[in-house]
């Protein structure tokens, strides 16, 4: 397709229309927006990559072609965790995440390959609605408890250790007055998920400004 596309020009020396091939980073460009979306300004350089990585993908993985073909991220971010560390967030629509957990073990698995081994965390974009928020004449009532601040950090949270279940929650509230989260794993998943609830822990921290910590139950 990039070989053989050519945008039409006229050519003063032959006085007639003619066909110019058109630069390849003209169709990478076309590329990547169908697969990173912003609401607004442009992708950086880092949401360009992450996009062309999930464009590869969709065209070499037979696992993931057809699953990939309508799916599409709104922004990515590297998280530094510490240590040398860094994760990356990619933040997808919340209509489209459930066809993102359909496939996210092996979509994560691919890209932390293409990453370096940097973990991936996919979380679903979501509004929160301050209390001074005020419904339509058209649409009377209190605002919706999904949109308010703490139902959006538990599902944040949920996301962000997606697909292993939460089991239980304590807040500890220390001496000096700070508070701990602390969040348990299903049991059944720590082979898999031990090596990365310090990532979950940084990325948590960093999206909310609280501090967690991850425990697996018994």
């Amino acid at each position: 397709l990039q070989a053989q596309a050519a945008m039409l020009a006229f050519s003063r020396t032959t006085g007639s229309l003619c066909y110019q091939p058109l630069p390849i980073e003209h169709f990478q460009s076309l590329a990547n927006m169908t697969k990173v979306r912003k609401s607004s300004g442009e992708p950086d350089e880092f949401e360009n990559q992450v996009a062309q990585e999930l464009l590869n993908l969709e065209m070499t993985s037979t696992e993931l072609k057809a699953s990939l073909r309508d799916l599409y991220i709104t922004a990515a971010k590297e998280v530094d965790c510490g240590a040398g560390r860094k994760a990356i967030v990619l933040y997808v629509p919340y209509k489209l995440q459930k066809s993102f957990q359909r496939i996210q073990a092996k979509l994560v698995r691919e890209l932390e390959k293409k990453f370096s081994g940097r973990h991936v965390i996919i979380i679903a974009e979501r509004k929160i609605l301050g209390k001074s928020y005020a419904r339509s004449q058209k649409t009377k009532g209190l605002r919706p408890r999904s949109r308010t601040l703490t139902a959006v950090q538990d599902a944040i949270l949920e996301d962000i250790v997606y697909p292993t279940e939460i089991t239980g929650k304590r807040t500890r509230c220390k001496v000096e007055g700070s508070r701990l989260l602390k969040v348990y794993l299903d049991g059944r998943d720590q082979a898999n998920v031990e090596g990365r609830i310090d990532t979950y822990a940084s990325v948590y921290n960093k999206l909310t400004h609280k501090q967690v910590s991850f425990h697996f139950s018994s």
